[in-house]
């Protein structure tokens, strides 16, 4: 199981995204609050989302609230100032939790210091600035689904429903 947490996100075409990606491999979703667009029924609507009823969906409203709910175990935070590459990280625990900060600034300082042995980065070229917070849950997802060896049970599904 994935368990994916956006604090903060500011723009909501890469939540969707995220939320698409969630729906797609069976990862859960946790937002924590403040949000920078509307996630109410008549929002999603609006916005076709069409798959949003696949999304297992939390929202809180502020960071300590999370942990109150769902404590630290498994938990991975990701941003690019890490030393540590996810080539090197065991995702393949039964519950990995990936946490992602917002868009324009990342995860605050002292949630880094915090786990720093738990931060992790993707590998990239220098000079790029960073990849796009949907392409980089995406890829973190579906590594901790293949280290868990659950990407072959949702291969089999899609298989099956051909």
């Amino acid at each position: 199981m994935v368990d994916i947490v956006l604090v903060e996100p500011e723009i909501p075409n890469n939540t969707g995204a995220i939320a698409r990606t969630c729906a797609c491999t069976g990862a859960r979703l946790h937002l924590v609050k403040p949000l920078g667009f509307d996630i109410s029924d008549k929002a999603v609507k609006r916005a076709g989302l069409d798959y949003w009823h696949l999304v297992e969906l939390a929202v809180y409203e502020n960071i300590d609230e999370y942990f109150a709910k769902n404590g630290d175990e498994g938990l991975w935070l990701l941003s690019t100032k890490a030393r540590q590459s996810y080539l090197e990280a065991d995702l393949s625990d039964a519950h990995v939790t990936l946490m992602f900060g917002k868009e324009t600034k990342g995860l605050p300082e002292g949630l880094r210091e915090r786990y720093a042995d738990r931060c992790l980065r993707i590998p990239m070229r220098a000079g790029a600035r960073s990849l796009n917070l949907s392409n980089a849950a995406a890829i973190l997802c579906y590594e901790a689904l293949r280290q868990q060896g659950a990407l072959e049970r949702l291969y089999l599904q899609t298989v099956g429903e051909r």
